[in-house]
């Protein structure tokens, strides 16, 4: 096979993958290779990056914790992956996951690194809008209802896990000051399941209440969660409890 060096070089050349060679040897570690899928992705030609470090992709959002780590991982010729924020020579920024293998060469005695990347912008961007709905579902499912002056009613509805409950504090403790709520009504009712951790987290919640002046009053304990209380060291003579909201409302008129 006479021609199987060029066969390789038309691959590596044409084929969709981007990657870049840079020279760890020479000052400054510039690139001394670029293959036509990184020039189309980032729209530098090969005159613009060759004898440059690629440090010219990175840009005022670039995170310089993933800087480091690449640096860090050139200089220990080890392989490394960072998902990093470069940018285009039109300045658009991108979502570049990028992967550094270090490449030795016998016959000359020394290392190359080659940058392989690929643009997650889509995935990265899907991600955001997932974590945006996560964090509106969550601010949906715990809602702070003003009934009257000084009284607000928090209903908690579906699955609780200890995340849900660091959530529920997190969120609800600041609006309780910002509001002067006086007595927080928590109705369990709308609850489906909820952990052991949970259980313990929701409860507790009544010590903290305590310390901001806040009285808590406890509505809807069904069977299962009374049962579920059973040997967590929460008693319930200790909370101010009705079976409904209404019933609640109705006693503090």
């Amino acid at each position: 096979m006479p021609h199987i060096q060029k066969l390789k070089d038309k691959v590596l050349e044409k084929t969709q993958l981007v990657f870049i060679i840079t020279d760890p040897n020479l000052p400054d570690n510039p690139v001394i290779y670029a293959n036509q899928g990184f020039t189309s992705l980032t729209g530098y030609s090969q005159e613009e990056v060759i004898g440059h470090n690629c440090r010219f992709m990175q840009g005022e959002k670039t995170d310089p914790a993933a800087v480091d780590k690449i640096r860090q991982a050139v200089e220990k010729f080890e392989p490394v992956s960072v998902e990093i924020l470069n940018y285009k020579k039109n300045g658009d920024p991108f979502w570049n996951l990028l992967h550094l293998d270090p490449i030795y060469l016998e016959e000359e005695d020394q290392y190359y690194i080659v940058g392989i990347q690929k643009d997650i912008s889509d995935f990265k961007q899907a991600e955001e809008k997932i974590s945006t709905y996560n964090r509106e579902i969550e601010l949906l499912s715990t809602p702070l209802v003003p009934i009257k002056k000084g009284v607000s009613v928090l209903p908690l509805i579906g699955n609780v896990d200890e995340h849900r409950v660091d959530s529920i504090i997190e969120r609800i403790l600041p609006e309780l000051t910002k509001e002067d709520v006086e007595i927080l009504i928590m109705d369990l009712s709308g609850f489906s399941n909820m952990d052991e951790q949970a259980t313990v987290g929701i409860f507790q919640l009544n010590d903290l209440l305590k310390l901001k002046g806040v009285q808590l009053i406890i509505t809807g304990v069904t069977p299962k969660i009374a049962m579920r209380t059973q040997g967590l060291d929460i008693d319930f003579s200790n909370f101010t409890t009705y079976g409904s909201v209404k019933q609640a409302i109705e006693a503090l008129e």
